[in-house]
């Protein structure tokens, strides 16, 4: 059976079968300290869905368990156990059970201030290799001390365990310090015509053993990853000044403004006009 995704609307749909584990900020105080909003874990079943139009802020998902659907770049990909996405503030973010498929996943969700610093890098990965239970059983344990004596020096170890596998995935170039800089070069100049032969220059390695880096710890190929650095500049660009959209279309390598409003809407869920004109955001969702 061919499971077909959700509408893109603002969407949180459990189903008669999902159970869910979650801990909110409002609750634990221990949380907002990492700029955490909520996390949770999640044993998924078909129609579980969950589409966020404008995600407030990063969402990191571990799957643990089964396989389901999400939506990264514009495309559904398999998310199966031992497998992490991180996705960033201010996009389209969307995924769903698929019929006939438990999915056992644990999450943590980050505010808007979470935006700069680690997990806003240019090198934090998409969809990669993770080991989910350590992520699991911390979110599972700071439950169990919420529902029990919810000491505060407890609650702030499990806080501290949290932030720190997510921040632990979203820097994967710490034994690869050259590639770091490649990225933090593309990010700086999202305008130039990068190629895979330049980067690889600029890395020091060859293209195939650049993309296979890529594939194995961003979970996007070089250049779609340059593609996530263009757009991730021009939402900067929308929010932040008042440049007409030929201007950031320019800014970014591209010469048609059409052009860039398709592909950037494919990549974000909304034009840039309709981005623009709510500042990036919309009301904030839980």
């Amino acid at each position: 059976m061919v499971t077909a995704p959700p509408p893109l609307v603002e969407t949180h749909r459990l189903g008669p079968h999902t159970s869910e584990w979650i801990v909110r900020a409002t609750e634990c105080p221990a949380l907002a300290g990492h700029h955490i909003a909520h996390v949770g874990v999640a044993e998924a079943r078909y129609p579980y869905a969950m589409v966020r139009t404008d995600l407030p802020g990063g969402y990191f998902l571990a799957c643990y368990s089964g396989e389901g659907r999400i939506l990264l770049d514009g495309r559904w990909r398999q998310c199966g156990a031992g497998q992490a996405c991180l996705a960033p503030a201010h996009v389209l973010h969307a995924f769903h059970a698929v019929a006939g498929k438990p999915w056992g996943f644990a999450w943590v969700r980050y505010d808007e201030r979470a935006g700069a610093g680690p997990l806003g890098a240019a090198s934090a990965p998409v969809l990669a290799e993770f080991s989910p239970d350590p992520l699991r059983h911390a979110v599972l344990g700071l439950h169990a001390e919420m529902g029990g004596t919810a000491h505060p020096a407890a609650l702030h170890h499990w806080a501290e365990l949290l932030h720190g596998y997510v921040v632990r995935f979203a820097q994967p170039w710490h034994v690869e310090d050259r590639l770091s800089q490649l990225w933090d070069a593309v990010a700086a100049r999202p305008g130039e015509e990068w190629s895979l032969g330049e980067m690889a220059r600029l890395a020091h390695c060859s293209g195939e053993h650049l993309r296979r880096l890529c594939r194995k710890q961003l979970g996007r190929s070089p250049m779609q990853h340059v593609t996530y650095l263009r757009f991730r500049h021009a939402a900067n660009l929308l929010t932040e000044t008042d440049l007409k959209l030929e201007a950031i279309a320019a800014e970014i390598g591209y010469a048609n403004a059409f052009v860039f409003s398709n592909s950037f809407k494919k990549w974000t869920g909304r034009r840039p006009s309709d981005f623009r004109s709510t500042g990036g955001k919309l009301d904030p969702v839980t």
